[in-house]
């Protein structure tokens, strides 16, 4: 039978997309992903809720709770996460989690790791760093930052923000677990990704952040009388969608 860890193949890498409802999650599954993401920017926005400062856990947990029995693997990002919202996860029938460090101290996460294997072994733990994100990359700590989250006891390592072909060499050269990279549109594609060793690639709140868009362009298009986007998702199949669910 195939297992989570079992999709983040070399050559083959698991793209996962991020959902954040269960509707959207749905759509994913429909389209044939093997495995769902929660997005945190996205479960916390469609809450109202700032992300990065962990005030979505709840939402998330539930969410995963309510995708649980979808035929597909559910993976949580818990933010920088706990022990216990771990764990929870697990219960709740998560296959994997996501725990960043926010740069914090690189020991305090480690410790964190050891943690939640301990208490849920079969757990796949997605260690995140978030050296690359959203400032300069620094390569030297990613490299020490992974090389500890791998050896604490990590199913695999998250570096959002990595863009550079040689960086990304590099990462999935220094450690032996699943090296993970969130897609960037415009920068490489899946296909130069797989090439250079990626065995994981996340859509992050890009499908959120579309979905957003697409929002605003239909009521703009409505309102100024111009032409809707074609293929939309119907009515009944929505709710037969919805009515399904209930059924898991």
């Amino acid at each position: 039978m195939t297992t989570f860890a079992d999709l983040h193949r070399a050559g083959d890498p698991l793209v996962l997309p991020n959902a954040w409802d269960v509707a959207s999650a749905y759509c994913l599954v429909e389209a044939g992903f093997p495995a769902v993401g929660t997005t945190s920017l996205g479960v916390a926005a469609a809450s109202g809720l700032p992300d990065g400062v962990g005030a979505a856990e709840a939402a998330t947990l539930d969410l995963v709770r309510r995708l649980a029995g979808l035929p597909a693997f559910i993976t949580a990002d818990l933010e920088q996460g706990s022990v216990a919202a771990a764990v929870a996860a697990a219960e709740a029938g998560a296959a994997g989690v996501n725990l960043e460090d926010a740069l914090g101290p690189a020991e305090t996460q480690a410790a964190l790791i050891r943690s939640v294997k301990r208490e849920a072994p079969g757990l796949f733990v997605n260690a995140r760093t978030d050296t690359h994100w959203l400032r300069p990359g620094d390569l030297s700590e990613t490299l020490r930052r992974i090389h500890l989250y791998a050896d604490s006891g990590a199913d695999g390592v998250f570096v959002p923000g990595l863009a550079e072909p040689a960086d990304i060499a590099a990462v999935v050269a220094a450690v032996d677990v699943p090296v993970n990279v969130l897609f960037l549109p415009g920068r490489l594609t899946v296909a130069e990704l797989t090439e250079l060793g990626v065995r994981r690639i996340s859509t992050g709140s890009l499908l959120f952040r579309s979905a957003l868009a697409a929002v605003t362009r239909t009521a703009v298009a409505v309102r100024d009388g111009s032409a809707v986007d074609s293929g939309l998702p119907a009515y009944a199949e929505v709710n037969a969608w919805a009515g399904a669910r209930q059924t898991l």
